[in-house]
């Protein structure tokens, strides 16, 4: 995949480089911001059970 994304940017070696940066960044903020917010209610990381022992192990 990353091939033939590669093939398929115009200009040169330093060209598609930034071109390619500037894509990881795009994908990356598009994550941070819409993708992450949406799915973060469906992800079971709030749900945390603690014991009522008082933090002390035994």
């Amino acid at each position: 995949m990353y091939g033939w994304i590669w093939r398929h940017l115009p200009g040169n070696v330093w060209v598609r480089a930034l071109i390619s940066l500037v894509l990881i960044l795009a994908v990356v903020y598009a994550l941070f911001q819409y993708v992450f917010p949406w799915a973060e209610p469906l992800l079971p990381f709030n749900d945390v059970t603690v014991d009522g022992d008082g933090g002390t192990g035994q």
